[in-house]
């Protein structure tokens, strides 16, 4: 692979702001070297902004597709992520995490080893060992003879398991996932702050879609508020956040408080899209024997009429591009702190450690940004590993 040379544009470093106004590439790799060889590439960015690509760690599917409905559906998916800046993602399992699909699972995982459009590190697993479930999660006690089973059959393509820490044996299960290095997201739960405190003292270390499915407890003394698992990880500086930054999933006060509460590398962006993502609004069709109607400030919901589900969300049609522009105007806070919300603070949360950032060594996943008058960024070029894989 040949040096790239990316001229005239505004180096963001995430957490530390603009460094430079050009950006050397070699060998897929962020360069300290500025001087052109005879082979580089030179590009002119037009003073444009370019940042680390952003990082998702919790997408179901973009557009029509989906990532665990076929290998075919999760390559066509990664493929989309580029013209909204996602470099990396974590392609979200939800309904396959059973013993009778290990097969879907394996094909899955062969076909995401196959994907050079973006970065694919491993799958967040959704499930099975929830407490509560949402659209299509499963709910089962721990089990660490199955979740070895899930493993295996990934080729150990997992970055993430989320878990709940009201489950049933669900401490043997987060004990072997951090032997494994395999970090568990803490979800879809009304623990109380002891089953909350058990679980991050045996490795779990983050919170998905935070606020989203964390109950509150039942009032048991009137008038005295009850504490669960939302006011316990707060309170733990070992752990790290992460929110759907639609304005409808969660009311943008409290990431202001999760700001407060874990500071500025403590609280990612993530979108939990779903089919419809990406799209203007309207009504998608989905595997699941029912569409999705998606609608600017209503989210992805269950179009069922009829169906007591009608009108429920399921998931939504965010892009991570859109999110950070939503951050920027909800947050008082300075820009580079914005975009470590989707690119510093996820590759640490996911310990991807050559990602997220623009030091000498990192890999070369940038994005090149337009801005328009209102503040939202759309990629005009995005690179994974230092190649091209989209350009508007």
């Amino acid at each position: 692979m040949g040096d790239l040379l990316i001229n005239n544009v505004r180096v963001m470093q995430p957490g530390r702001g603009i460094i430079g106004d050009s950006l050397r590439i070699s060998n897929g790799k962020v360069s300290v070297d500025d001087a052109p060889v005879e082979s580089t590439e030179i590009i002119d960015g037009g003073g444009r902004l370019l940042t680390p690509g952003l990082i998702d760690l919790h997408t179901h599917g973009l557009h029509h597709h989906l990532y665990e409905a076929s290998p075919e559906e999760l390559v066509n998916c990664a493929g989309l992520l580029g013209r909204y800046g996602t470099t990396t993602a974590l392609p979200t399992l939800y309904t396959v995490m059973k013993r009778d699909s290990l097969k879907k699972v394996e094909a899955l995982a062969e076909a995401m080893a196959s994907v050079d459009t973006a970065c694919l590190p491993g799958f967040h697993m959704e499930g099975p060992f929830l407490k509560i479930t949402g659209a299509g999660a499963d709910t089962i006690p721990g089990d660490v003879g199955l979740l070895k089973e899930l493993l295996a059959a990934s080729g150990d393509r997992v970055t993430a398991m989320s878990i709940s820490p009201d489950t049933a044996n669900i401490i043997p299960v987060i004990e072997y996932l951090t032997e494994r290095g395999v970090v568990s997201f803490i979800t879809h739960t009304k623990a109380s702050p002891e089953q909350t405190a058990a679980a991050i003292e045996a490795g779990a270390r983050h919170a998905t879609h935070f606020y989203d499915v964390f109950p509150l407890p039942e009032e048991t003394d009137p008038g005295a508020r009850p504490v669960g698992a939302v006011e316990t990880i707060l309170a733990d500086a070992r752990c790290t956040v992460d929110f759907i930054a639609d304005g409808v999933h969660v009311h943008p006060m409290a990431i202001r408080a999760a700001f407060a509460a874990k500071g500025t590398e403590g609280v990612c962006l993530i979108t939990d899209s779903n089919i419809g993502a990406g799209l203007p609004a309207g009504v998608y069709e989905s595997p699941w024997g029912y569409p999705i109607r998606t609608a600017p400030g209503r989210a992805a919901r269950m179009e069922r009429p009829g169906h007591k589900l009608h009108g429920v969300l399921a998931g939504s049609a965010l892009t991570m591009n859109e999110g950070i522009a939503n951050l920027r105007r909800w947050l008082d806070i300075p820009d580079d702190q914005v975009w470590a919300m989707g690119t510093t603070n996820p590759a640490r949360a996911a310990r991807l450690p050559d990602k997220g950032h623009l030091q000498p060594g990192a890999d070369a996943d940038l994005v090149l940004w337009d801005e328009d008058n209102n503040g939202r960024f759309t990629a005009n070029r995005t690179w994974v590993g230092g190649r091209c894989v989209f350009s508007r």
